[in-house]
Formats: C-alpha cells, structure tokens, sequence
C-alpha cells in the first residue's frame, strides 16, 4: 500500500511560531530502540551549545527530513513494512547529514530516526504513550501541555508537540481514518483509533487554548471477570449474582461517572452471555469487544459537510429489532434512544444491556427519565416509569474511587414503583473505611442481607444461587488498588 496519502497530509511540520517552545526530538518521540554509530558534534561534546539552541535546530532538522521523505520516496512505501520504512528513513538521513555538514551525537540520531518513524507510521509524539501499557488516558489540553492517566494517576508527561500546526496533522489523521470531519465549521468529533481507543477532539474557537484532543485507550489484553476479582473491584459473590443475572436474560444498566469503568465493565459482562446467542452492539464510536462470534457491530455516522447524512443510535437501534437479535447492547444511552432501546428490552429482546452517565442507580432513573422526554413524546411521567421498571432489572454502579481504582459500588435491583417513584433495593454495596497517607481510598464490599427477587427467575431458568450469598460480611478490609 502506498504512502503518498499519509506522507502528504503531514507535509513538512511547521516551525515553531513566536513565543512556542523548540522542543528537541528526545522530548517529542522519546527513545525508542537502539541508536546507530554516533555522529558527535563538538560543540555539544565540550558542552559549549546551548540546550535550547540544539533542540530547536533538531526540529529543524526533523522537517528537512521529513520533506525530502515526501519529495522522494511517498509513492514507493510500503507502511506494512516497518524495517523497510525505517531502512529508508535512515538512508534519507544519512544522506542529509552528508550533504549538510550538520553533526549529532548518537542520542539525538537515534531519536531523530525514531520520531520521523512515529511520523510516517505512527501518531508523531504521541505513539509512544499509545504504546505505554500502563497508561490508560492521554489527556491533550494543548500542544504544549500533554497529561496521562498512568495506573489510575494523572500526571504531566514531557511529551509535546512542536506546534498547534503538528497536533492538527495528527488529529487530521486520526478522524479521516474512520470517515470522521473535523474542522472550524464543525469543531467536535468523536472518532476512534485502530484498537478501538475512544478519541474526543474539540478546536478552536471553542477551545481557546489550540486542539484538544482526548483518547481513552483499551486494553489490548480483554478484561476477564478474574480481573476484577484480582484487582479488588468486586467479589466472587457480586460477579456471580451479576453471570447469573446475564445467563438468566435480565437486563441490565451500567451507571457511572466520567472514566468509571462503564465500557469496560460492560465488555466483561458481556463474556457472559452464551456463544449461541446473535449479539447486536451500537455505538456512537465502536469501543465494546465482545468475545463472541456471533456479533453484529454497528456505529453512528455524523452528518456530511452539507449537514445531511446522519444516522443516529435512535435509527440504529430500530433498524437492529429487524436483524433478529437475541441481545442489543447500547454502548452508552445519551438521548432519545433510551426510549427505544427501553421499548426493545420490553418487547422480547431480554437480557439487553447499556451505559449511562449517573452517579448512583437512583440519578440512573431518573437520566433515563429525563432521557425518554428527549424523544420528543409526551408520554406521561407514569408511564415512563412503569417503563422503566418493567425494562430494567439490575443497575450496576461503577466508581472511580480516591487513588484512582475503580470499583463496582454498588448493585441493585429494579423492583417496581410505589408512592409515584421507581423502586430499588441494593443487594451489594462498597463501603469505604479510610483513605491512607498516598491517598488510596479503602474499605470493603459487602452484601446488603437483602435476598434477590428474582431467584425464582434464576433457578427456572438453571442458575442456582445460595442464599449464603447475599447475607453481609463483618467489617472486612480491602486494600487500595
């Protein structure tokens, strides 16, 4: 496959503009692999070059490069092939410290090589942070201003960009590669990289300070419900009830705030459900990965530049009730598409499930609520919640906690409406003790001693529960995460 496309839409980076920091090649790309034979210059030897100056012209250098790659090579590269792409990167380079008379030491060729490689195959700076395993967000406010989530703390990593030139460029390439727009007159964009991390961008004018540009990252390796176990996020007890809730087709909510663990608790939950069942997942930006094989994945699209185009959850969801689904799930109910996807759980697709954004099971109804109004019905508010009642069964609670793990914190069981409200009774809970002196939230999950409703449902349909289970624990004590 060509690069000509790729090369072109990343033309010579800019130059830093006045009052921008020059940032060297070892702070863009960070090092990567073993550097070739050194090429030393004297000055930086005998310390005498100034850092700032040095770096600047290492950014200089980078551009050169990178267009002499385009001029000659953007029609013959192939970016399957990573070693052929960095042999070339290396012979172009070479080929410019001859005949420029420049000179870098090993470090600076090494991440000079490296970084035009992340410009060519990569997303430039940030590739390394894509790579990073413990790093799970990356958090862009800026160009010069790039923070991480790394094992539940967010900190100010020393990657950044050469200019809001070079950010767009890499944004640019993120959205295009999924059919997604991005530009003045439409300013926002939800997108998704190739492994199924979840991009948010927003530019100017509405971000004041240049692009901003948020990705959730995923896992490569699948979540299992052992890892929550391992990890202290649940219990066996509460990860039973919660496969017996799914063998068992009750439906089920995931709740919880910003970066609590929704999407990928849904993923685990998911694993549950049988290999024989044909699954349907909608979204907004395809983040779920099922381990099944009989999975339809279907994403809305936005609208074209002429504003038409649009197809929403709400006609996804409808259109999926005529593909013969045995389960829908919803990655995330915003809108009017709760009142459709609450129709779909009532009329004979059980066992579905979905997100949504609430801090406790009782904010989760009363979002659906608010939802289902935004459907443009006027449905009664009575009849929205037997709605609700008679769709929802377990509204699972999902936390980031102090220290930053997450945690299930709670679930719960829809079990009717009385006095005008929908009812609910929490079965398991996490109470938390104490916070210790890193700033780790502590405490334990314990059962409420209240009994499900619906074991008769589970032992009809094979799933036996002890009623052991659901009697509460003395004060435990579980450490941080």
């Amino acid at each position: 496959m060509a690069l000509k496309d790729r090369l072109d839409s990343l033309k010579r980076p800019a130059a830093p503009t006045a009052g921008e920091p020059e940032l060297g090649l070892s702070v863009i790309s960070g090092t990567r692999g073993e550097a070739p034979p050194p090429i030393e210059s004297k000055a930086a030897a005998d310390g005498a070059e100034p850092r700032q100056g040095r770096v600047g012209a290492l950014a200089a250098t980078k551009a050169e490069i990178h267009a002499l790659l385009v001029e000659r090579h953007a029609d013959e590269i192939d970016i399957g092939d990573r070693e052929g792409v960095r042999t070339r990167i290396a012979s172009v380079t070479d080929e410019y410290i001859r005949t420029s008379g420049i000179a870098l030491n090993r470090l600076d060729y090494g991440h000079l090589i490296d970084a035009l490689l992340d410009e060519v195959l990569g997303l430039g700076p940030l590739q390394p942070l894509l790579e990073d395993a413990a790093i799970s967000e990356v958090m862009i406010n800026h160009a010069r201003q790039v923070f991480v989530e790394r094992r539940g703390r967010v900190m100010l990593s020393p990657v950044v960009f050469e200019s809001d030139s070079q950010l767009r460029q890499v944004i640019d390439r993120v959205v295009s590669s999924v059919g997604r727009r991005v530009d003045e007159s439409s300013p926002m964009c939800d997108a998704r990289l190739r492994d199924g991390s979840r991009v948010n961008v927003i530019l100017p004018p509405l971000a004041l300070d240049g692009p901003c540009m948020t990705i959730r990252k995923f896992s490569r390796d699948k979540l299992r419900p052992a890892d929550l176990l391992a990890s202290g996020s649940a219990t066996a007890d509460m990860m039973r009830f919660l496969e017996a809730a799914v063998r068992s087709r009750l439906s089920i909510l995931v709740s919880g705030g910003t970066s609590s663990g929704k999407t990928t608790l849904l993923n685990i939950l998911s694993s549950y459900i049988p290999a024989d069942e044909r699954i349907v997942t909608i979204e907004d930006a395809a983040e779920l990965q099922l381990r099944q094989t009989h999975v339809i994945r279907l994403e809305a699209r936005p609208p074209n530049v002429e504003g038409k185009g649009a197809i929403e959850i709400r006609d996804l969801v409808r259109n999926s009730l005529r593909m013969r689904p045995d389960r829908i799930l919803v990655g995330e109910c915003r809108g009017g598409e709760a009142l459709d996807m609450l129709q779909a759980m009532n009329t004979g697709h059980e066992g579905s499930m979905s997100t949504v954004h609430a801090n406790s099971p009782r904010d989760a109804i009363s979002r659906l609520e608010a939802m289902v109004l935004m459907a443009g019905t006027d449905l009664p508010s009575r009849a929205i919640q037997k709605q609700i009642a008679s769709a929802i069964d377990v509204i699972v609670q999902a936390q980031r906690v102090r220290g930053g793990a997450r945690k299930i914190v709670s679930v719960c069981e829809v079990t009717g409406i009385a006095n005008g409200e929908t009812e609910t009774q929490e079965l398991f809970q996490f109470r938390p003790v104490g916070v210790d002196d890193d700033g780790n939230a502590h405490g334990f999950h314990t059962a409420t001693g209240k009994h499900s409703v619906h074991l008769d449902h589970f032992a009809e349909r094979g799933e036996s529960l002890p009623a052991a289970m659901f009697e509460p624990v003395a004060q435990g004590f579980e450490g941080p995460v």
